[in-house]
């Protein structure tokens, strides 16, 4: 769910905390609010300053319960409230803002050609453990004279705006490559997206050296071979 536009929703209980009214307007809109999800629809004015200070509050009681001193030691005295910040204006940003604006511009001279974006520096949180994940991706395209043609920025602002939510990795490429078939509407996308997963790295086996690679293809790269394999190739003399 990447809703941008605002869902009326009945008055909210004033004695319930931001949490629970945010919540409320989602079930009320019979809506879901999984990880990754976009829920930027469903928040009022003054609401991320309110969640900001009841997260802080929560985050204290996390320290606290781990037998951290958040009084008498320096270095965590604010940290609950700097955790609170991180998660709710960087990290998960993307479940909390709209999708970002994107200029289009008309495909006027008709262009049909392999266009290839990247590598686009991406960072999320794995939505199991909150661990970092830390990685690149690509993505292909093949316009058709009915194409939105957009910035080339605009793909690592979309794909942020992606990455920032706690995810997988498999339906974070995914959730990509539909915004962007919505957006450009090509003949043809692919995604290809290749990460560390600090789950791995800083936890369980501990392994280093995996990464995970995935793929999403959709029309014309999904039905010619020799499309993908001229996609394929090009990303590889850039690694």
């Amino acid at each position: 769910m990447n809703m941008t536009t605002p869902i009326t929703h009945t008055k909210d209980d004033p004695g319930l905390p931001v949490s629970d009214r945010i919540r409320a307007r989602i079930h009320q809109a019979n809506q879901r609010f999984h990880a990754n999800d976009n829920i930027s629809a469903f928040l009022a004015p003054g609401d991320m300053e309110a969640l900001l200070d009841e997260v802080a509050i929560k985050m204290k009681g996390v320290l606290e319960s781990l037998v951290i001193d958040t009084t008498s030691d320096h270095n965590t005295q604010d940290t609950a409230r700097r955790v609170a910040k991180m998660y709710l204006t960087e990290v998960f940003r993307g479940r909390y803002v709209p999708v970002p604006p994107v200029t289009e511009f008309p495909n006027a001279e008709h262009l049909n050609e392999l266009l290839i974006v990247g590598p686009i520096t991406v960072r999320s949180a794995c939505s199991h453990h909150f661990c970092p994940i830390m990685g690149r991706l690509w993505i292909g395209l093949i316009p058709n004279a009915h194409s939105n043609l957009i910035g080339l920025s605009k793909y690592s602002r979309l794909a942020e705006w992606i990455m920032g939510r706690p995810q997988i990795q498999e339906e974070a490429i995914t959730q990509l490559a539909e915004l962007l078939m919505n957006k450009v509407k090509p003949d043809g996308l692919a995604v290809i997206m290749e990460a560390d997963h600090f789950c791995m790295h800083w936890r369980g086996v501990k392994d280093t050296e995996t990464k995970m690679i995935n793929s999403v293809m959709r029309g014309s790269f999904l039905k010619n071979s020799a499309l993908r394999r001229e996609f394929l190739s090009l990303i590889n003399l850039k690694n």
